[in-house]
């Protein structure tokens, strides 16, 4: 089986999110096709472990904020890589208040859907949850973000229990495969000059070297070893101890 086939497939980015008996849970979604026209309804997955999960079953409600091809990277990273049930994701995010009572995340958002659950169904490790449209709005008509882009741009990774998510060390194998027979022979002297790459064990955020870390000021051919000792993962703000070379 060849993992990287999957990411061939098309998705978005989207922040899903609700609320019940006065508790605010959201988490980054990149599974939400639309699967009904008349009525217009919604299907998104979410992981049984995610603490969003047991309030959109409670509540049977849910919105979708569609997210712009320039995102918060903080916003990305916390409603992505950390729990509701760790910290108040919503403490510094602008939000409105849908007809269904969801909060709608305005924050980087270019679209949101208000739904209702009409259906669900238990698919192992995900639930697929259905949701009739019950109300939606444009907020700009900037470009959406696909999780190729996010993918391709950040050298990120999907999280785990994201349903798109397939194991580091699967990729790396097929890297490994794919580069023994595409590369030439390096010299010892060529591979000790050679930039590395240091990955986040948070999140998968990739640092590396010869493109440095424009976002945070850090220049191109900059040695992770020579970062400043205060540097944190620009995705979910992890430290340097968090991150392994390779």
């Amino acid at each position: 089986m060849k993992y990287k086939a999957f990411h061939k497939l098309s998705y978005g980015l989207y922040v899903i999110a609700t609320e019940f008996e006065g508790k605010k849970a959201g988490y980054i979604g990149n599974t939400a096709f639309q699967v009904t026209s008349s009525p217009a309804q919604i299907a998104i997955s979410c992981h049984k472990e995610n603490a969003t999960i047991d309030g959109i079953l409670k509540s049977k409600t849910f919105s979708i904020s569609v997210l712009k091809k320039e995102s918060e990277t903080s916003l990305i990273g916390e409603f992505g890589f950390m729990s509701s049930n760790d910290i108040d994701k919503f403490r510094n995010i602008e939000t409105i208040t849908a007809q269904s009572g969801a909060p709608i995340v305005l924050n980087s958002s270019i679209a949101w859907f208000d739904c209702k659950v009409v259906n669900s169904v238990d698919t192992g490790s995900h639930i697929l949850i259905i949701g009739e449209v019950l109300d939606s709005d444009i907020i700009s008509e900037d470009e959406p973000l696909t999780y190729d882009y996010y993918r391709e741009k950040y050298k990120m990774l999907a999280p785990k229990n994201a349903p798109t998510y397939v194991e580091s060390e699967k990729l790396k194998k097929e890297v490994i495969s794919e580069n023994k027979v595409q590369e030439e022979p390096v010299s010892k002297v060529e591979a000790k000059s050679e930039l590395s790459t240091h990955t986040c064990t948070i999140c998968g955020f990739q640092y590396n070297e010869e493109e440095g870390d424009p976002s945070m000021g850090i220049a191109p051919g900059t040695p992770f070893a020579e970062l400043p000792e205060d540097y944190k993962c620009p995705i979910c703000n992890a430290g340097k101890d968090y991150f392994t070379e390779g």
